[in-house]
């Protein structure tokens, strides 16, 4: 084995897929997004982040023409657990018939543990870790996945009611996270919850 194939074998998938795709620069985005000091972005989303990269990139190189949120909701059919499996097959159908190599594609998606071992052990990088720059990121990560559920239910929906399997007007969808408190017996709302610094126990047993 030569030597430039020794050095390839040994880089990490995220550096081979960053390579295979001409990410160019988003190594360096990677390591900046993950320790901003306000608003950092998990490794999940780091993860889909660089996947919907290369299947924008896979896209682009099979000549196909990518509107403005489309690698988003394909990215979504081809991954989301909520997705029917119907839906999946449709998604993969289109690309392949976009020209795209379904199976070579899916097997370069990178997952989570994959951007943690190329920051930390290719990159060097470490993540400073504050109390309260973690309430802001729970905040944040709470938001985020109640945009993605939306999403996915009005989509859903949506598709239920063009085929006809459902009737249903113009609507609305909303997520409500609620955490009830045992101690205190009180229910409160997750993000004002996290705001608030916490549920009203103290100042209960307090007042007592």
């Amino acid at each position: 084995m030569s030597t430039e194939q020794d050095s390839t074998k040994r880089k990490s998938k995220v550096e081979r897929v960053i390579a295979t795709y001409e990410l160019d620069g988003f190594s360096d985005q990677l390591a900046r997004r993950w320790t901003a000091p306000e608003d950092s972005d998990s490794l999940r989303e780091l993860a889909d982040l660089m996947n919907q990269k290369v299947l924008d990139a896979a896209l682009r190189e099979a000549g196909a023409e990518v509107l403005d949120g489309e690698v988003e909701n394909m990215y979504t059919l081809l991954t989301d657990d909520d997705t029917t499996e119907g839906m999946r097959v449709q998604a993969e159908n289109s690309l392949q018939s976009e020209g795209v190599d379904v199976e070579q594609l899916q097997s370069d998606f990178v997952s989570h543990q994959a951007i943690y071992t190329y920051l930390t052990k290719v990159r060097g990088v470490s993540k400073e870790k504050n109390s309260g720059d973690r309430i802001d990121n729970v905040v944040n990560s709470i938001q985020k996945l109640r945009g993605r559920l939306t999403a996915v239910i009005e989509r859903s929906l949506d598709s239920l009611r063009n085929t006809e399997k459902i009737r249903l007007g113009e609507f609305d969808v909303f997520i409500d996270t609620q955490v009830y408190c045992r101690d205190c017996g009180k229910q409160y709302e997750v993000i004002q919850l996290l705001k608030d610094g916490g549920c009203g126990c103290e100042d209960q047993v307090q007042s007592e």
